[in-house]
């Protein structure tokens, strides 16, 4: 009964968002802490409220917009999320992950996650731009957990590749011909929303983790799951606890990201038609 009711769900949202916009998106975007200037590159865009959506919750961050937008973006159809779920609001892990499930039913098949994250790498600085090329999910949650959806996905799906090789290589190719410098790392999920302890950045680093932050994880895992290629990219907002002696605070995330806001646009919008 509750497959059902999942499988409803996401027609029922499905369809809502159809009706505002008959096109197919191909290409499906959730942005991360003050990273939703991307969202003035949809063009023509229809602008969907997410407390208007069947059974989509509302984001309560700031930073969060709380907005789908659907339009296009260098001639191709996109569906970008100004504002995202994350489990430190008291969402459920396959709440946080829903609207992927919903962007599968409207036909993306390419997704592109952005994220502020802390840096833990020591080589980075605030600013850098980290391509995702693997994650570590410390959240101790899995969003496919339970019954398994078999018109959804498989039950045991592969994450070996869970950011396309081929994504990250598109990339690579249009940051080297902006000049734009483009760090490469694993990202590591936690639930939040206190920030870490220095004593736990130590035991990430330990772990191969080069940036830390407090969402993504949930979200890939159900767009392999649905057989959906994925892109991520983290901006550095901030190094993490113990590497400078500062304390850390949001506010600065959102300095940071509005300081390399103009560098990542340009960086997706050259992305964005190659893949």
């Amino acid at each position: 009964m509750e497959q059902t009711n999942t499988l409803t769900k996401i027609q029922e949202a499905a369809a809502y968002i159809r009706s505002k916009y008959a096109a197919k998106p191909e290409i499906g975007l959730i942005l991360g802490s003050g990273l939703g200037v991307i969202a003035d590159l949809v063009e023509q865009a229809v602008v969907i409220h997410y407390e208007d959506i069947p059974h989509f919750p509302v984001s309560t961050v700031e930073g969060h917009a709380g907005e789908l937008l659907l339009g296009t973006i260098e001639g191709r159809h996109v569906l970008l999320m100004k504002g995202r779920f994350h489990m430190y609001e008291g969402y459920g892990v396959e709440t946080v992950s829903f609207p992927v499930r919903v962007m599968k039913e409207l036909g993306v098949d390419k997704l592109l996650v952005t994220n502020a994250a802390g840096g833990i790498n020591t080589s980075y600085v605030a600013g850098d731009l980290m391509l995702i090329k693997d994650h570590i999910n410390f959240t101790a949650r899995n969003p496919l957990i339970g019954p398994n959806l078999n018109e959804l996905g498989v039950r045991f799906p592969d994450m070996s590749e869970a950011y396309s090789k081929r994504m990250r290589e598109v990339a690579k190719a249009v940051a080297a011909e902006q000049g734009v410098k483009l760090q490469e790392g694993v990202y590591i999920g936690l639930l939040g929303p206190s920030y870490e302890t220095p004593a736990e950045i130590r035991m990430m680093r330990t772990l191969g983790a080069d940036a830390v932050g407090m969402s993504t994880v949930a979200e890939v895992i159900v767009a392999r799951h649905a057989g959906i290629e994925v892109l991520g990219f983290s901006c550095i907002s901030n190094m993490a606890a113990g590497i400078l002696d500062q304390p850390l605070s949001h506010a600065e995330v959102m300095e940071t990201t509005e300081r390399v806001k103009q560098t990542f646009l340009k960086l997706i919008l050259g992305v964005i038609p190659k893949v």
